[in-house]
């Protein structure tokens, strides 16, 4: 497998993962992960992992401004990674 598809594995799995512990942490009033966490876990590359957290979770579904966020940050992250694999594969 390409590294970058493994790092991107990886990186989504993560996130579900970070996604479901914050959910849980939400509903038992425990310590939650900070939407700056996250936003940068999307623009890491999770936001595939990301998006599915907001579908199985239902987690951040209602909050309106990260979701403009989140939507942001990961475009911003496709941005990115467009840009290094122009370069990587030139």
């Amino acid at each position: 497998m390409e590294p970058i598809l493994f790092y991107l594995l990886i990186i989504n799995l993560v996130t579900l993962f970070i996604w479901g512990y914050d959910k849980q942490m939400a509903k038992t009033n425990g310590q939650r992960i900070s939407e700056i966490q996250l936003l940068l876990l999307i623009f890491l590359g999770g936001f595939l992992g990301g998006i599915l957290g907001i579908l199985l979770f239902k987690h951040k579904i209602s909050k309106r401004f990260f979701l403009i966020k989140f939507f942001a940050v990961g475009l911003l992250q496709l941005i990115f990674l467009r840009f290094v694999l122009r370069i990587l594969w030139n």
